[in-house]
């Protein structure tokens, strides 16, 4: 089966290719001979009922500084010209995003849009979190100082951080004496519209902070991410590094519990993050990644399993 594959996503030449999700999946879709295009979420256009973006057809290699070429720009129409578009473009999750969604989701009935564009929109990952609340841990939203007050006096030390981040961006740990928290909450108050997530601080974050990847509500694999020297974050985009991980009881259970409601949204590729084994706090599905360390760690080819899925999907349309 050749597809044609539309990739959705940051410009090419700003990416890592030693560690990038999209690039694998993109060299693996290469591999198995399905034709690429590639173009960002701000080439898309619709009239008359059609979505379409201005595309560059285009080739990978896992070359340093020649990792990609592209060919003349044409009018993808992403309705009845392309089988797969995969929706990657990091976030933030703001307006940009969401209207792609919306746009998206008018030609989901003709292709396969990974992931479902209308359950990405209705998905973010600190508010999808929420729907798990028995495997989190304790957790505020809001942007009241009083309410942020009381909730440190209740557990101590909290982490602050904003409610559509990524990458491990603006996260602060408040201590116990309270120290800065207002000026935290004024600075996140004009920064952002929406509430902030506060959290009780979990000191098992030095241990590591678990990516477990699921393709299609089940567990592909895992890697525990360590924070960077005097960091509190472990995000590999942060400074931290990866190691080796096998999952716990408590997370496999989490996983089964999340891995029906995954796959009935079409949420195929997703990344969950656990902390001290049993923490869940983020559930991550705009453009999710660890799939490059996974394999680097036990050999496992998480892309060629998303694409499995993929394919499956297409096949069953």
């Amino acid at each position: 089966m050749s597809l044609t594959v539309a990739v959705q996503m940051d410009p090419l030449d700003s990416i890592n290719i030693a560690g990038d999700s999209t690039f694998a999946l993109m060299l693996s879709a290469q591999d198995r001979g399905h034709t690429l295009f590639h173009y960002s979420a701000e080439d898309l256009n619709y009239r008359d009922g059609r979505v379409w973006a201005k595309a560059h057809p285009v080739t990978v290699q896992r070359v340093v500084g020649d990792h990609f070429s592209v060919g003349e720009p044409v009018n993808l129409d992403l309705g009845d010209e392309a089988d797969v578009v995969l929706m990657r473009q990091d976030p933030p999750f703001d307006l940009g995003y969401i209207t792609a969604t919306h746009l998206l989701e008018r030609i989901a009935d003709r292709t396969l849009v990974v992931n479902d564009p209308a359950q990405v929109r209705n998905a973010p990952e600190k508010v999808f979190v929420l729907d798990y609340p028995q495997f989190m841990p304790p957790t505020l939203v809001t942007r009241s100082l009083d309410e942020a007050r009381k909730f440190l006096a209740e557990h101590g030390a909290i982490v602050i951080k904003p409610l559509h981040g990524n990458g491990g961006k603006a996260i602060f740990k408040v201590e116990s004496d309270g120290a800065n928290l207002s000026a935290l909450m004024e600075v996140f108050n004009m920064t952002w519209r929406e509430p902030h997530m506060v959290q009780a601080f979990l000191p098992d974050v030095a241990k590591g902070d678990k990516r477990i990847v699921l393709v299609d509500g089940e567990v592909a694999g895992a890697i525990n991410r360590l924070p960077g020297e005097g960091e509190i974050r472990s995000n590999l985009a942060v400074g931290g590094s990866a190691e080796k991980s096998e999952l716990t009881d408590k997370e496999r259970e989490i996983c089964a519990v999340l891995g029906p409601e995954l796959k009935k949204r079409g949420l195929l590729f997703v990344g969950i993050d656990v902390i001290g084994g049993r923490w869940l706090t983020e559930i991550n599905v705009t453009s999710p990644t660890g799939i490059v360390a996974i394999g680097k760690f036990d050999g496992t080819d998480v892309a060629g399993m998303i694409w499995d899925a993929i394919e499956a999907k297409v096949a069953a349309r």
